[in-house]
């Protein structure tokens, strides 16, 4: 099937009239042909974006949640063909597919509901004549540039909060994950969005993604993905005057102190580092285990990461889907090459040997151990299922091992000592912190970010996300 773009309120082939075949990671099965768009494509959908503003932004804010709790009631409808489309193109296990399809809905869900907050305070004056008080109006068009890794949580969290508070949209999905946005879009466009409200461009960033910063139609960019792409989007944003919001990556630690219950403490490092190939920015990388149980925490580790089933996403049994690509896939397997060399391989290392998996992008869990701290895999976000274990003598030193990173997104601990989880939280310098549970996983009614070279910019999800997507207005009113 031929997929298009959409653009005021229409699907519309790309100018090009070139597309770019969308691939099973599992087999490469063609999943369907997505556009392989141009500048011009950018060009019309930021014109449509703007042209629609006016308008959408004189919307209540219950009119405008109206269209988002009938795009979330469509997506329910069809939860799991969209979730099973997910697994497909992305190569998350079908459970978890379904999982972040749920998820996608919830936030729009949420900022539904945020129709109904107030988004200003009145605050007293020197003047008793004066009525003080804020309000908060919307940017304006916004663009948003969105990953491969979670293609229908990430686009909605970026979207449903700008709609609500009454920005026009362009939306430029990742081209290796295209479906899932897709989906998106058809449920709004299903729901009755006004045409040029929302606008999506499929095709590859180094041209899309450059021609939405530059475009002056676009009054800000908010951007989840590598550093490097990010730093050089905060670049050009900053010199054309947008606002910019980045969420980049992470090297997140998990802390395992010796009073903590091992199995959970097992199960919570698996989780955290496998689910999802590990293709998380929260996922866990590092493992850092106090000296008392590391031997029998880390026998326990790799005695269950060997029991892993990795293997077609669709598949009930499967904890392990594939990588998401093959550059991805090489990626990996080229850091962990370089852990060989490095650290001490414990189970892993090397792709799977099961013939049915040999044309998807597979590689088995890994770990490490003996990891100094200036390894590559020590320092570098590997964006796969590997975990590189630690030794600490004491709390101590396992925050100083923990904090020893250029990231800062999110940090675990587990632990029964309620005084040294209360110190981690103070101590952690991550925007994230879990006592007792695995580093991945955010909520959307709270704030999503870390600090260090992991983001820039004002939180995504929960309330804070009004701080990207509006401007406060002060205003003063007297009487004549």
């Amino acid at each position: 099937m031929r997929y298009l773009n959409y653009i005021n309120g229409q699907w519309k082939e790309p100018v090009s009239g070139d597309y770019k075949l969308n691939l099973s990671p599992h087999n490469q099965e063609v999943l369907g042909e997505f556009p392989s768009s141009s500048a011009e494509d950018v060009q019309e959908a930021a014109a449509a974006a703007k042209k629609a503003f006016s308008s959408w932004k004189k919307l209540s804010f219950q009119q405008r949640a109206s269209y988002l709790i009938k795009a979330a009631a469509i997506l329910n409808e069809k939860v799991e063909e969209v979730g099973r489309d997910l697994s497909l193109e992305e190569g998350k296990t079908l459970a978890e597919g379904i999982g972040e399809t749920r998820r996608a809905i919830s936030i729009l869900e949420y900022y539904a509901a945020e129709a109904r907050q107030p988004i200003g305070e009145v605050i007293p004056s020197v003047n008793a004549e004066t009525f003080l008080y804020t309000t908060r109006v919307p940017v304006g068009p916004v663009g948003l540039i969105t990953p491969w890794n979670f293609p229908i949580a990430i686009p909605m969290w970026k979207m449903a909060p700008a709609l609500i508070y009454g920005n026009t949209v362009v939306i430029k999905p990742a081209d290796i994950t295209p479906k899932c946005v897709y989906h998106i879009i058809s449920a709004l466009d299903e729901a009755g969005l006004p045409a040029g409200v929302v606008n999506c461009v499929f095709g590859r960033g180094s041209v899309i993604g450059t021609a939405l910063v530059e475009n002056p139609h676009i009054k800000a960019i908010s951007f989840t993905g590598s550093n490097q792409v990010g730093h050089q989007i905060q670049n050009q944003a900053v010199a054309s005057g947008k606002k910019v919001q980045l969420e980049m990556g992470g090297k997140n630690p998990l802390v395992v102190l010796a009073d903590a219950d091992l199995e959970k403490a097992v199960d919570i490092a698996i989780s955290g580092a496998f689910r999802s190939t590990g293709q998380k920015c929260t996922a866990t990388s590092r493992v850092i285990v106090e000296e008392g149980i590391y031997e029998v925490f880390r026998d326990r580790l790799v005695e269950r990461t060997k029991q892993l089933k990795v293997g077609n996403p669709l598949d009930a049994d499967t904890f392990i889907g594939p990588a998401v690509s093959q550059s991805q896939l090489d990626g990996v397997l080229e850091l962990i090459e370089a852990g060989k060399s490095e650290a001490t391989l414990l189970c892993g290392g090397e792709r799977p040997t099961d013939p049915s998996l040999a044309n998807g992008f597979y590689v088995l869990p890994t770990v490490f151990e003996n990891v100094s701290r200036d390894a590559r895999i020590a320092r570098e976000e590997i964006f796969g299922p590997v975990i590189a274990l630690f030794k600490a003598k004491n709390y101590d030193e396992a925050i100083e091992l923990a904090n020893d990173t250029e990231f800062g997104l999110s940090a675990a601990i587990c632990t029964n000592n309620l005084t040294l989880a209360e110190r981690f939280v103070e101590d952690i310098e991550a925007g994230i912190v879990h006592v007792n549970s695995e580093t991945a996983g955010a909520e959307p009614q709270v704030p999503f970010g870390g600090c260090k070279n992991s983001s820039t910019g004002s939180r995504e999800q929960g309330k804070t996300a009004i701080e990207f997507y509006t401007q406060v207005k002060t205003v003063y009113k007297d009487r004549l």
